[in-house]
């Protein structure tokens, strides 16, 4: 195609009745004294959306507008534009069109931009407008670490070469030991984990190899393998950000350190292990920069939000989070504090380790080493007049106690525990040794949640349900199962070919009503049940599962994943 005109991006918006002429002055003037591109001002200041400005541009130019969500992308023809132009021009190479290449440009009034996408391509290019963020986003997704990551691992071998080094025993003599190759190494990994949202990095040294894992959306894959003598060396630069004993390696460690990737900050918990190759490491991503810790950003449906924000909100008692490890309880717990969160209102978190860091509150780690555990950490906190206190777990019998007791004497209490559905947690309780009297007087509710995988939007087709699945929806949905349709992912680029992309709760909510009071009191723990039930009817963790798979947002095989661990 020929080359495009210039044009004004805010006469287009005007022109085409988007924007108002005191928006344009507006923004012309914050563009001077910020120095933002004026497109970027619209955006932010709420006067149009990214996809509004697409959209003037495509028809201003006469060229189509791509929304890349559905668009099927190929990573060899994206990768034909180096990384670097690609994030500078906002720009992708699309597809092959024998002779020509299709480039979506987010503007593609910048003319220095197509003339430099045309000589690094040396081809002839057609224009499509495609959505800034969406464009960031496939760069990230495209242009993997795992060349970069696999080069550097050979370049720490060669390095290394055959000798055998304690790195531990060198490290005070020689702290810069293979510096240079380690940190790079770390360095793109990192980069690539939070390129693809991991959540954690996994590095396990197996019988003549080194295998680095990531997990995303609770499942874990493979990023690469490589030779396990540099596993050593990786272990000693980890334990030396983390402040670990680099001279310890029989004992299991924790620790945490900080680190910033593309301007993010993201705090790494770090769990070491020794194993029968080496030690294996397990790093925890918690990305500070990016986290909405907000109630109505985490998929608690309407009713059950309505319900908790009102419970959280009384001046005492107890509420517990429940759910298996990694099912988002904590959270959901920081969402609350978020929330509750004022100048008025004294908050103290007693955790093991310390996850979100949050202004205004007063957040303790737990030490058992100096025998600074939740029990002693618990009374100490009672002691400093709080109105609110966190405890991010509760282990055992005495936290238990203490925590219901705290709830007793006008005190917010909020923790979790383990149990598999909100209504076995009261009876959790009593067998820990809790009195039954002090649950039915302090406890006032229960929230259990799980995770489920969301279907990848970009490649979402519908699905027959197999007779197995017919009959598991048939329990919630009863004669209506043949009505609704239903969706699965058959895997693309931007899913890495797994069919899910994200993850959303499902919830349950167990409120401590006066009925479900006395049955608590009542010895026979069947009443108790029973009652319970009555009150959970049509709201259960499985009922939510099953709204989602209506809804399109997830697979039947998903919902059936998280139900299968709820007692039936």
């Amino acid at each position: 195609m020929s080359r495009p005109e210039k044009v004004r991006l805010g006469e287009i918006l005007v022109q085409q009745k988007l924007l108002s002429e005191e928006q344009l002055g507006l923004a012309l003037a914050d563009q001077k004294r910020s120095g933002r591109k004026l497109g970027r001002v619209f955006v932010e200041n709420g006067y149009v959306t990214e996809e509004q400005i697409a959209g003037a541009l495509a028809r201003q130019l006469d060229i189509p507008y791509l929304n890349l969500k559905f668009f099927h992308l190929h990573p060899e023809i994206v990768r034909l534009l180096p990384e670097t132009q690609a994030r500078r021009f906002r720009a992708l190479a699309l597809e092959d069109r024998h002779g020509t290449l299709l480039v979506g440009m987010s503007d593609p009034t910048d003319l220095f931009a197509y003339d430099e996408i045309t000589r690094l391509l040396r081809q002839p290019i057609e224009l499509a407008v495609v959505n800034e963020t969406e464009v960031l986003s496939v760069i990230d997704r495209i242009y993997r670490r795992t060349d970069d990551i696999t080069d550097l691992a050979r370049e720490l071998e060669q390095d290394l070469g055959d000798v055998s080094v304690d790195f531990g025993a060198l490290a005070a003599a020689s702290p810069n030991l293979e510096e240079a190759p380690v940190v790079k190494l770390l360095q793109s990994v990192f980069e690539d984990a939070a390129q693809v949202r991991a959540s954690d990095i996994h590095i396990e040294p197996q019988e003549g190899r080194l295998q680095i894992r990531f997990r995303i959306d609770g499942v874990l894959h493979l990023q690469t393998e490589s030779d396990i003598k540099i596993a050593p060396s990786l272990a000693l630069r980890l334990k030396l950000m983390s402040d670990l004993d680099i001279s310890e390696k029989r004992l299991p460690q924790d620790g945490r350190f900080a680190v910033r990737v593309k301007n993010q900050r993201i705090d790494v918990r770090i769990s070491t292990m020794p194993t029968q190759y080496g030690e294996s490491l397990v790093m925890r991503l918690l990305n500070q920069s990016g986290t909405q810790l907000r109630l109505d950003a985490i998929g608690m449906p309407s009713g059950v939000l309505d319900k908790f924000r009102a419970i959280i909100q009384r001046p005492n008692g107890l509420v517990l989070v429940t759910g298996p490890t990694g099912s988002g309880k904590t959270t959901t717990l920081y969402c609350a504090l978020s929330e509750l969160n004022s100048v008025e209102k004294k908050l103290i978190t007693v955790e093991d380790p310390v996850e979100y860091r949050l202004a205004g509150i007063n957040q303790v780690q737990v030490n058992d080493k100096i025998e600074l555990n939740f029990a002693r950490v618990l009374r100490s906190a009672l002691r400093q007049d709080p109105d609110i206190v966190l405890v991010g777990e509760m282990r055992d019998q005495e936290t238990a106690a203490i925590g219901l007791r705290a709830a007793m004497t006008g005190h917010l209490v909020l923790s979790t525990l383990h149990t598999n559905d909100a209504i076995s947690t009261p009876l959790r309780l009593m067998d820990m040794g809790v009195p039954r009297y002090m649950v039915g007087s302090s406890l006032q509710a229960v929230l259990a949640q799980r995770l489920v995988r969301m279907i990848c939007e970009s490649c979402t087709t519908p699905y027959a349900p197999t007779p197995t699945e017919r009959e598991w929806l048939s329990l919630e949905l009863g004669d209506k199962v043949d009505a609704g349709r239903y969706f699965h992912g058959k895997g693309c680029s931007h899913c890495n070919g797994m069919g899910y992309r994200g993850r959303t709760g499902v919830y349950e909510l167990l409120e401590m009503t006066r009925a479900v009071v006395d049955a608590v009191n009542d010895p026979d723990p069947a009443n108790f049940l029973r009652v319970a039930a009555q009150q959970m009817a049509g709201a259960t963790l499985r009922r939510h599962a099953v709204m989602l798979v209506v809804q399109g947002r997830t697979t039947i095989s998903e919902a059936m994943r998280i139900s299968n661990q709820v007692e039936e």
